[in-house]
């Protein structure tokens, strides 16, 4: 029943994909919002109050929706889990920009790639070159996959129905929301959301690093993990993004730290130098490893 409503929610999402500032979304942000506005006073332990005021009540509600469902029939419980895994992950944007960054580099059209990235991944380009937009948009994607598909896909296989997904999408709400807040606006209000979400993050990060390893290159994925991950300020990201650029065998910079003169630029990875033709052999990984993990629960379910 897991692989099924994967493969349910990953063929609607495919047929009407999901916009990241659809009114779900945005209900959302302005729910932790006000929560964060009525609970922040400057103190840890106002923060952890709200993380846990904001969840329970959302966790309980699809989980008794569920069981109800299921209760009734197994049909209307597993077609509840589609609409909740439709809502919670992303995967055809993923293919679609880099498909559209592909074509304006192979036009030999770089403030138009550079634009469509910046749409998509946020990252200042406005200095890259043909070569680095494909790094930085190999790099945004393996990241993208992981926070998009393979968390929530791994978190729906862990928990009990749609618990994990729910679950993954709220703590990484709230720990990006409040965790970015400044002291002077209470950081240490977001101390416990972004510990929680590291908490959250640990295994399902380690798990998708391992899949890349298993359908790439399986040698140079674990190098990479084992030494380069340390070496990168957010663990979590850096454990995907090296171990995917690994299995991948590209070379990438790491483009959140500054190039100088006096400290160029980290290069991690793999030992080939990005090309246009590793923008589809991101895809085709981030494919297999999803194959990978639909088997793997065909198999255990």
């Amino acid at each position: 029943m897991t692989s099924i409503s994967l493969i349910g929610a990953l063929l609607w999402e495919q047929w009407r994909p999901v916009h990241d500032r659809n009114q779900l979304a945005i209900s959302l942000l302005a729910y932790v919002d006000l929560l964060k506005n009525y609970f922040n006073t400057g103190i840890r332990y106002h923060g952890t109050l709200a993380w846990f005021v904001a969840v329970i009540p959302i966790l309980f509600c699809t989980g008794i929706i569920y069981y109800l469902l299921d209760t009734f029939s197994p049909i209307l419980g597993w077609m509840w889990n589609i609409v909740v895994l439709y809502f919670t992950m992303s995967f055809r944007q993923f293919n679609q920009s880099l498909a559209d960054i592909a074509q304006a580099l192979k036009n030999e059209d770089l403030p138009q790639a550079r634009e469509l990235l910046k749409q998509w991944s946020g990252v200042y380009v406005e200095k890259l070159n043909g070569t680095e937009i494909i790094e930085v948009t190999i790099r945004s994607g393996l990241i993208y996959s992981y926070h998009r598909l393979f968390s929530v896909l791994i978190c729906f296989a862990i928990l009990p129905g749609p618990i994990g997904p729910v679950l993954y999408r709220l703590a990484e709400l709230m720990g990006k929301r409040w965790g970015s807040l400044t002291q002077d606006e209470g950081d240490s209000f977001g101390h416990f959301s972004t510990a929680i979400l590291k908490t959250i993050d640990w295994l399902p990060t380690r798990l998708t690093a391992i899949s890349f390893a298993i359908v790439g290159n399986f040698e140079d994925a674990i190098y990479c993990w084992k030494m380069q991950a340390t070496l990168l300020t957010n663990r979590a990201d850096g454990i995907i993004f090296v171990s995917g650029a690994g299995a991948l065998g590209v070379r990438l910079g790491d483009f959140t730290q500054k190039n100088t003169d006096e400290s160029p630029r980290l290069q991690l990875g793999g030992e080939k130098e990005a090309n246009i033709n590793f923008l589809q052999g991101t895809v085709n990984l981030i494919w297999r490893a999803l194959v990978l993990w639909l088997l793997l629960l065909l198999v255990i379910g």
